[in-house]
Order: structure tokens, then sequence, then C-alpha cells
């Protein structure tokens, strides 16, 4: 459907509730919720001419979207790429290395990445029905549930019956992060 090159600006509609799917290479990826009904990507690396040979593509239907970052840095990683979606989304994320941070996106959530870090945050309520995170080594830190585990096959799971949406992360080598308020916590 589009695609343009790292530099560029990458812009369409986008439904709230719709799927994102994100397959990226190594990156470090910030997804961020706004009131916009449309996506938004923008990406920077270290260098201007490094980052021509990174593509992003947006293909699919208004339910359901992919998102694909492709292509070799000449030098070094340090490609950094923002998207911007309606904070009602739900999410699919895959990339093998880097850091995937999610940003006032209230959604279904199932991130996977072989080795980096996965930081989840929200200034509302923390509104999951179920949660699954684990790390294969490294550690896992919600304060959101009041636990902090570090060390080899790490995991954190919560059932409540009254969240709205479902939360599953993986790393195998490298640390999560759940950062927002507890589902507990009094709105006063």
């Amino acid at each position: 459907r589009t695609e343009v090159s790292c530099g560029q600006t990458l812009d369409a509609p986008f439904r709230p509730r719709a799927m994102l799917r994100v397959h990226s290479r190594p990156a470090g990826l910030e997804i961020v919720g706004t009131d916009q009904a449309a996506i938004h990507v923008s990406c920077t690396s270290g260098d201007e001419d490094d980052a021509q040979p990174i593509r992003i593509r947006l293909e699919g239907n208004q339910d359901d979207e992919t998102l694909t970052i492709a292509g070799d840095l000449r030098e070094g990683n340090n490609l950094r790429v923002r998207i911007e979606v309606p904070r009602k989304t739900n999410l699919r994320v895959e990339m093998p290395a880097g850091e995937v941070k999610v940003e006032e996106i209230a959604g279904d959530k199932d991130i996977d990445v072989y080795a980096g870090r996965i930081a989840i945050s929200s200034t509302h309520p923390w509104d999951y029905r179920s949660v699954d995170v684990s790390v294969s080594v490294g550690a896992v830190k919600a304060p959101v549930y009041g636990a902090e585990k570090g060390g080899f096959f790490r995991s954190i799971t919560r059932k409540t019956a009254d969240g709205e949406y479902s939360l599953y992360a993986h790393v195998i080598a490298g640390e999560i992060a759940l950062l927002g308020r507890s589902p507990h916590a009094n709105t006063d």
C-alpha cells in the first residue's frame, strides 16, 4: 500500500481498535498512542545516507495492517523508529534485537524480542484481563504488580475478571518493564 525509505515519513489513515503487526529489523521502536485516527511513522539513523537502504512498508486493510521495517545499515545500528497510532490499537510486534517502547496504548499486545528490552507504560490504570510476560535470561520489572524478578526463566502472570485487554511479552535475553498505575490504584 505505502512504502518509504528511512528519513521520510509514512502517514496513512488508521482506525482505532484495528490490529497493527510490526515486523522489524533490529532497531529502537517507540510506539506511542495519540488522539489521531492515523498512523504516522518517522525513522532516523546516525547517518542519513546510511539510512537510505532501510525501507518502511505499510500494507493490509482497515482492520489489520502490517508495518515492515527492513534493510541493512552499512555502519552500526543506530536505527530509531517512532510509530504513532490511535490510543486504542491492538499490537503484535516481532523483532530479533533492540528495544520496543509502548506508551499510552490501550489494546491487546503481543510482543516478542529475542535480545533486548520491552517497556510498556501508561499513565492510565492498567486494564489487562490477562498478563503473561517472561524472559529466558534477564529481568522482569513490574512495579505495577509489585513484582521484580531476575535470573533464568523468569515470568509474571496475572488474570483478572474485570480487565479488558491481554498482554503477552517475551524476551529471550534482556528485560521487560511494565510501568503504570496499578489496576487497583485509588483514582482520587
